[in-house]
């Protein structure tokens, strides 16, 4: 019998979704006090059991699409990859204890757990048995879209701007080199690492690389969106966009310039592709081209600029793509709901996307353009059932449950890293 391809590739953000890591909110979110919550990058304290729950929600419906064995859990990945690679293990604890600046004592600790708890310690940062704080919590390890993205058949490991995201980025480098289901992709040469300074240092002014993978979409197969946002530097950009030319990976790398600002720190919190012919939008950003820009970088050294996203889409991907306009596209519901993640949706195939159920006036927008809406509970319930087929459905929104999922200002795109689409 043959044995069937482990196959590492993204070539669209609306191609079938195939396998995709998550995180469920771990214990390490309990511990965040309205203090702290800025510095950890986190708008808001949450209620941790019904954040969980909504995650398990949102979790059962990608498993309804995809199968179980296609979710991916980042604690069980960590966990295969202790397992699978003891090297990589104690570089991956040297560079922790390093950069967290623990005593020798700690390293020692965390050395002698097993595995199935230094996975759970390496996320919370806190050792139950012992009831030892060892370092803070990552709370923004729900957000697994930002840890990594594959575009086509390479893995970028991207570098956070900020230091609360530091230890995401050791765990997230850890699983792509200990991992097996990595293991052929990192032997070829096909994981590029933000992080080796070598290959991406700062540039000749100080600047340095930072991106994450909010700011980053492979729209079509020879298009690599990158925003230059809040959290992405140019720098960076055009760092990667060498890299990406030089090994041939993409045709085409587009700067989309958007406002240095919390409330659209990535491209994904302005817009998202839901179908062939649909694009959720800010209409103040993507449609009217404020305080924003597009420049499409050519492997072949051309460069095309435009005034705006809605611009670069009907010029260069689709000239009947449509935009459905958050918020309705009526102010102030367009910015409350731009806020709420109504632009930020995860595509399954085209014309089934997931998005939160808090946005009212962005569900008449969905409606006006021929898409039902429904939610996840009952979208669940009638699958059990077998009223639904997932693998029939079409032109359908299912809304999350949010209550507590949307104080951490991100939806379900930025909650997925697809690596698998096709």
């Amino acid at each position: 019998m043959t044995k069937k391809k482990n196959l590492i590739q993204v070539i669209g953000e609306i191609i079938p979704l195939k396998r995709v890591i998550v995180h469920r909110p771990d214990s390490g979110i309990a511990r965040i006090s309205p203090k702290r919550s800025e510095e950890l990058l986190f708008d808001d304290i949450v209620y941790l059991p019904q954040m969980q729950e909504e995650h398990d929600v949102f979790k059962s419906v990608l498993e309804a699409f995809l199968g179980k064995n296609n979710v991916l859990e980042t604690e069980t990945l960590i966990l295969e990859g202790l397992d699978a690679h003891k090297e990589a293990k104690q570089e991956m604890i040297d560079m922790i204890v390093k950069y967290e600046e623990l005593p020798s004592a700690y390293k020692k600790l965390l050395e002698k757990m097993p595995h199935e708890k230094l996975a759970k310690v390496l996320i919370t940062g806190y050792d139950e048995d012992e009831d030892l704080i060892l370092f803070d919590p990552i709370p923004n390890f729900i957000f697994t879209r930002d840890i990594a993205v594959v575009v086509r058949d390479h893995v970028i490991i991207t570098k956070a701007a900020k230091e609360a995201r530091f230890r995401e980025n050791f765990l997230t480098r850890f699983i792509f080199y200990a991992h097996p289901i990595f293991q052929e992709l990192s032997k070829a040469g096909k994981v590029i690492n933000l992080n080796h300074v070598e290959n991406f240092p700062p540039s000749r002014r100080g600047e340095q690389v930072s991106i994450e993978g909010g700011d980053m979409m492979i729209i079509e197969n020879d298009y690599l969106l990158i925003g230059c946002s809040e959290r992405t530097s140019a720098h960076a950009i055009h760092s990667l966009k060498d890299a990406l030319f030089k090994k041939k990976v993409i045709k085409n790398v587009v700067q989309v310039n958007i406002p240095n600002d919390r409330s659209c720190m990535h491209i994904d919190t302005i817009f998202t592709r839901i179908s062939n012919n649909h694009v959720v939008a800010f209409k103040p950003i993507v449609l009217d081209g404020l305080s924003s820009n597009v420049t499409v970088h050519s492997s072949k050294g051309v460069k095309r600029t435009y005034n705006s996203v809605k611009e670069f889409f009907l010029s260069e991907i689709n000239s009947e793509m449509q935009f459905i306009e958050s918020g309705n596209g009526i102010s102030p519901y367009q910015e409350r709901e731009q806020w709420t993640d109504g632009c930020n949706l995860v595509a399954i195939r085209p014309g089934i996307a997931l998005t939160y159920d808090r946005n009212p006036y962005t569900e008449i927008a969905f409606k006006k353009h021929g898409f039902d809406v429904l939610h996840a509970k009952e979208f669940l319930k009638k699958v059990a059932l077998g009223t639904i087929n997932p693998n029939t459905l079409e032109n359908t929104i299912i809304t999350l449950p949010s209550n507590e999922l949307s104080r951490a200002r991100g939806g379900s795109h930025c909650m997925t890293c697809p690596i698998e689409r096709g």
